[in-house]
């Protein structure tokens, strides 16, 4: 095989690829510090399997912790593994191939190894020895876990940049970008005026509650910190009991599984802190113009005209079916999400703040666990970027904090509202500007003395979003929390359950004056008047307001006014939108999130809305004549997220893992159904806690499930009748009450257990550790990695048997002759073979050999340090042309090369009819050689040595 450098490649655009320099690649391991060889750690845990985690330095603790998290949590760190590389659909199918779509357009994976990359040394030292603990119990927590089996999935290999993959891919959504098309579409179907005719603060969907006592207002004098996360609740959950202790620190809290520390709740012993949703918008949508060039290339409208686009293509595998390509393509403002490409309908672009800054704020982490006060706190949110959320925080001294945390970018308020021309200037970000971010004095100076409440309301970060929840929520907590002045930790839970729907109060003014209604309505009528108003477990009342809720959702959506976007025009049925993104394009559930304020004022006159609700009294009436109301609970059951939800269990622990529980999307106790939908909820409390200042031990919390994602585990589900009911389990910190388990020693390496090599996982080429990057100035980040015979064949048969790579000698070859030569060339320690990266983006072929082990060898006078090496530059990806593609890629080959001192002279080979090639070569400055005679070709030989570089 011989190099075939005879064509200039055409290139893509430079783009902002991952950093570094000469010999530091994204995802090396960059430092390990005191946690070296530091021993081994402890681990211990409570009667509820929660683990408690002590060693002797911070580095082997962040080990331990990703021990414990993947003998606990091996399933569901995989699937977060593959949710964030998008190949989910490998092995779940069909279904999961919507989100591998928009993962990798979105460019997740890239954006977190961009976001490593920029860590603080220590930081970096840090995650990536969390990552070697994952990796070291990875193949022990799958051999628990029966889903790995019934999928026939074996365990991967994280990276160390795999944690802010997961934390991105978590959050990406969070800020409800695509809440923007749903505007679009109002806009465009009911009018510009109608544009927040739906806003969610009338109401909102589920958010988080969150609260903070002062000294003032409890028992002991010391702050009471608690609340409750709102998620989508998952099986296994989504945040994980843990306590990490060593010299430096001892904290307990909710961490969530794949990421180091414990980021959004957690108690030192001296100051705690917890957060909410700010509900800020800081994801902007863009409309693109892209046109197709003739090369095969793209091309996108900017401020300052048209301009080359990044733009490759990746194949998504799916179990069960045929492979299936997705283009990747980005523009200025950020990767294209909505949209088949050029002259394929509208094209949509995501503007997100990672992408743009390779920052994720993971900075913050190891900092907020060596937090002593409420200053510290402060200083370590600093560096939060995403998502944007509400802080309430207290220390032992009395001193308390309420910020907003995060990163919000300056442009225009339109970007807020809708989608944006990608062309147009004036929707640009103000480059290296963020919005100040509001705080306030978390004494209650907006309500009762002592109290302060954060539950997504429009408050504190008002200025930052459009839509917010509606007040309720915020409201009745501090009605409750201001009736006393001697709290306990065990009181709070009379607030975290508290089932008062004051959003119910229009819909019910509006019944008691309905006109002419028959007595079966009247008797319905005058049973709902006299209800409290309380969503509890056991009120058929609640189920009756349930039932006629639902009713007047669905005659609004059947009526004239909401014609444009309901029935056979509702935009969820709309194919310009990926599927991915119909829960906000449905029409039904956006009614009933606002039916408090459809019903208050705008969409019909009173005398309609008064008929429209007697027509619901009438038919729910009957219908309850026939079949009398349930009891709520049986109705408004728990539906978590499974990402293997066939391997649910059925009868008794069906219903264990789906009880029936109080509270509505609007009730302190937001379990939010969708109202008009569904009575069943798939939101709610994700977790509770309550932090106590003056006495840790008497702090508690609670999660839906257990401390253990193992099927069949003993703390599989066994907090669910706790958390169903409201109570809370004790944060224990005394060790002697804690059982310990085997010590465990975190000095070997993982890819020193020989289990961890025995079912390899192919990873993409972007995702495979190099072995070499270089940031070639003017072109973009070269990186090579090692060619993997298997997954690359496909891609090399491509480029190998194309008539511009005849002189590589296979043109001929089939795929499978392929990948059995180059697994030949991966088993000789003389040749090795990898694929060069230009911005993540495949673009060459690059092969390395020892003259002297080569037939080569026989041709002419090996010296010591002779190094031959091999290249054949990848066909045109249709990115235009870019003038000395090969000279930059060539620059980056022979640093590497010259990286060990042991190489003197490079020699290559190419065909002796490669014109192109040879006077290449003597430009880069080789001197050239002798003809050769070889069985497949006549070859000119021609060196490079340090010498003629400069670096003798």
């Amino acid at each position: 095989m011989t190099a075939d450098v005879d064509r200039e490649r055409p290139g893509a655009r430079p783009a902002d690829g991952p950093g570094g320099g000469p010999g530091e690649q994204p995802g090396e391991r960059r430092g390990r510090g005191a946690g070296e060889d530091s021993g081994g750690y402890e681990l211990f845990r409570d009667d509820w399997g929660i683990p408690h985690l002590r060693a002797a330095d911070a580095l082997t603790l962040a080990r331990a912790q990703g021990h414990a998290t993947a003998l606990d949590r091996a399933w569901q760190l995989e699937t977060e593994r593959h949710r964030v590389l998008g190949t989910s659909a490998s092995h779940l199918g069909a279904e999961a191939v919507d989100w591998d779509r928009f993962v990798r357009r979105a460019r997740v994976a890239d954006t977190a190894r961009r976001c490593f990359d920029r860590l603080a040394p220590e930081t970096a030292a840090w995650v990536t020895a969390y990552v070697d603990g994952v990796n070291e119990g990875l193949v022990e927590g799958a051999a628990q876990a029966t889903e790995f089996a019934a999928v026939g999935l074996a365990p991967g290999r994280w990276e160390p940049w795999t944690p802010l993959g997961v934390w991105l891919s978590t959050h990406i959504l969070f800020a409800g970008f695509p809440t923007k098309l749903w505007r679009e579409e109002v806009a465009r179907r009911l009018g510009e005026d109608r544009m927040s005719l739906f806003a969610t603060d009338g109401p909102g969907t589920a958010g988080s509650n969150g609260w903070l006592l002062t000294g003032a207002r409890t028992a002991t004098g010391a702050p009471l910190l608690a609340g409750d996360p709102h998620r989508f609740i998952e099986d296994p959950g989504v945040y994980q009991q843990i306590r990490l202790a060593c010299p430096e620190f001892d904290v307990v809290g909710l961490a969530v599984p794949g990421i180091p520390g414990i980021a959004h709740f957690g108690h030192t012993g001296r100051v705690a802190w917890a957060i909410t949703n700010a509900m800020a918008d800081y994801q902007d949508l863009y409309r693109e113009r892209l046109r197709r060039t003739p090369d095969g290339g793209v091309e996108a409208l900017g401020p300052d005209g048209w301009y080359r686009a990044h733009a490759h293509t990746e194949t998504i595998e799916v179990a069960g079916a045929d492979p299936e390509q997705v283009e990747v393509i980005e523009t200025d403002r950020g990767p294209v999400i909505i949209g088949d490409g050029p002259g394929a309908g509208e094209t949509i672009s995501l503007r997100y703040p990672p992408r743009v800054t390779g920052e994720l704020g993971f900075d913050a982490l190891p900092a907020l666990l060596r937090a002593r006060t409420v200053a510290d706190v402060d200083t370590a949110l600093d560096r939060w970027v995403e998502p944007v959320n509400v802080v309430l925080a207290a220390d032992t001294s009395g001193a308390t904090l309420h910020r907003v945390a995060g990163h919000v970018p300056v442009r225009p308020y339109a970007n807020r509202l809708r989608v944006v021309p990608a062309e147009d200037p004036a929707y640009a970000w103000r480059e290296g500007e963020t919005v100040p971010l509001p705080r306030t004095e978390a004494d209650g100076s907006d309500g009762p003395g002592g109290i302060a409440v954060m539950a997504n309301e429009r408050g504190l970060a008002a200025p930052l979003g459009v839509e917010f929840a509606p007040p309720h929520r915020a409201r009745r907590i501090g009605e409750l929390l201001g009736a006393d002045t001697d709290w306990t930790p065990d009181a709070q839970a009379a607030v975290h359950t508290d089932t008062l729907l004051a959003s119910s109060r229009q819909l019910l003014s509006l019944l008691a004056w309905a006109p002419a209604l028959g007595p079966a309505a009247e008797r319905l009528r005058d049973r709902l008047l006299r209800w409290d108003r309380h969503m509890d477990a056991d009120s058929t009342d609640a189920t009756l307001y349930a039932r006629l809720r639902t009713d007047v959702v669905h005659r609004l959506a059947a009526h004239p006014a909401l014609k444009g976007v309901t029935g056979a025009d509702d935009p969820w049925r709309s194919a310009a939108y990926p599927a991915l993104f119909r829960p906000w394009l449905a029409a039904v559930p956006r009614i009933g999130y606002a039916l408090e304020s459809l019903l208050t004022v705008g969409l019909l006159p009173y005398e309609d809305r008064l008929a429209l609700v007697a027509a619901s009294a009438e038919a729910v009436a009957a219908a309850a004549e026939e079949t009398p109301p349930a009891p709520w609970g049986e109705l408004h059951r728990l539906s978590p997220w499974q990402a293997l939800p066939d391997l649910a269990p059925d009868g008794v622990d069906a219903q264990a893992i789906r009880p029936g529980v109080a509270g509505d999307h609007d009730c302190v106790l937001s379990t939010s159904s969708v109202p008009g939908v569904t009575d069943l909820f798939a939101r709610g409390p994700a977790a509770r806690y309550v932090w106590d200042l003056a006495r840790r031990e008497d702090s508690r919390w609670a999660v839906p499930f257990g401390a253990s994602g193992v099927p069949g585990s003993a703390h599989h589900r066994d907090q669910t009748p706790l958390w169903a009911r409201g109570a809370l389990a004790p944060v224990v910190t005394d060790w002697n009450l804690l059982h310990r388990t085997t010590p465990h020693r975190t000095t070997h390496r993982p890819e020193e257990n020989p289990a961890m090599t025995a079912a390899p996982e192919p990873l993409a080429p972007a995702l495979r550790p190099a072995v070499h990057e270089q940031k070639v100035e003017g072109f973009g980040t070269v990186r090579l990695v090692p060619v993997d015979p298997a997954a690359d064949a496909e891609l090399l048969h491509g480029w190998v048997t194309e008539e511009r790579a005849r002189f590589w000698g296979m043109a001929d070859h089939t795929r499978e002759q392929v990948r059995e030569i180059y697994e030949f060339v991966d088993s000789l320690p003389t040749h090795h073979a990898h694929l060069a990266l230009r911005d993540g983006v495949p673009a060459a072929l690059f092969q390395t050999y020892e003259p002297d082990a080569d037939p080569v060898g026989e041709c002419y006078d090996v010296q010591p340090g002779d190094f031959g090496v091999h290249l054949l530059i990848a066909p045109a990806e249709g990115e235009g042309a870019v003038r000395g593609y090969t000279e930059a890629l060539l620059t980056a080959f022979i640093a590497y090369v010259f990286s060990d001192p042991a190489q003197v002279r490079v020699v290559v080979e190419p065909d002796a009819r490669n014109e192109k090639a040879i006077a290449r070569m003597v430009r880069m400055g080789f001197e050239l050689g002798p003809e050769i005679k070889k069985p497949e070709k006549t070859a000119r030989l021609a060196f490079l040595t340090r010498a003629a570089l400069g670096l003798a």
